[in-house]
């Protein structure tokens, strides 16, 4: 079994991450939660497909895999967002982070500490990420070039 991170990111991306990116475009501000310091697992799309490969090819019958390449702060986040867009990161209060992100449930998720490891995964079946960090994705891949549907 494999079991992703809630942010699979790269080009073509629909998730979590354009719908931060279309809250700021759409507040003027890029935000977070609290103080920020929750994390948020991510890996690249062509980091998540080699595991899925290896899974197949070398892992041992009922293992499960955690296809998360690091533990990004929703601080660092907003921030790269901010940046990219030209606009402040700031923190909101929880009741000003439902109206923000949209919905109590997003966030609520987007204050969720929720780091994982993989560090198990990255031994046998040798699963090792090469593909951008999220943060670098942000800045320097597409998310931030067209408007987020």
């Amino acid at each position: 079994m494999v079991r992703l991170a809630p942010t699979v990111h790269g080009p073509g991306d629909y998730g979590f991450i354009p719908m931060l990116i279309a809250a700021a475009r759409k507040s003027g501000v890029s935000a977070y939660a609290s103080d920020g310091a929750n994390r948020w697992p991510a890996v690249h799309r062509l980091d998540a497909a080699v595991l899925f490969r290896l899974a197949l090819e070398k892992a041992p019958a009922g293992s499960v895999l955690h296809g998360a390449a690091e533990n990004v702060t929703m601080k660092a986040i907003a921030e790269t967002i901010a940046r990219g867009l030209g606009l402040p990161a700031v923190p909101l209060t929880p009741g000003e982070a439902a109206t923000h992100f949209t919905s109590p449930f997003m966030a609520t998720a987007y204050g969720f500490d929720g780091p994982v490891s993989s560090a198990r995964t990255r031994e046998p079946p040798g699963w090792s990420p090469t593909h951008p960090a999220l943060l670098d994705d942000l800045a320097h891949g597409d998310y931030l070039t067209a408007p987020a549907s």
